[in-house]
């Protein structure tokens, strides 16, 4: 599968469960990790426990893939999802702002995640 097609379904996802603040980051020529990453953030633990749960679910459905692994949905502060080429950061708006990902590749082209 396409890692980018991968990120845009992972991005409606989110959307789908009104994530705010969807980017995706195309890393491919500045991270040896993966080629996109996903960021959004919700409002409140329950919420980016929907979000998280909601991605797994679209992804499992439109193309048959389960995370490699999954971090910080217990608490729903901060989840990380893991499906290889494509990493998500599910985040609580507060600690989004913190650590600010996003600004570790300021460079990095960003991509619509509804086109």
């Amino acid at each position: 599968m396409d890692a980018l097609k991968l990120a845009k379904i992972i991005g409606k996802a989110a959307s789908d469960k009104k994530a705010q603040r969807v980017l995706i980051q195309d890393l491919g020529q500045r991270s040896d990790i993966c080629q996109f990453q996903v960021i959004c953030s919700g409002t409140n633990d329950s919420q980016t426990q929907a979000i998280c749960n909601n991605i797994e679910q679209l992804v499992l459905e439109k193309v048959r893939r389960k995370p490699l692994a999954i971090e910080g949905k217990q608490t729903g502060h901060w989840i990380l999802i893991d499906y290889g080429s494509v990493i998500v950061h599910v985040f609580m708006d507060s600690i989004r702002d913190y650590y600010a990902l996003e600004n570790l590749w300021p460079d990095a082209p960003t991509i619509n995640p509804d086109a």
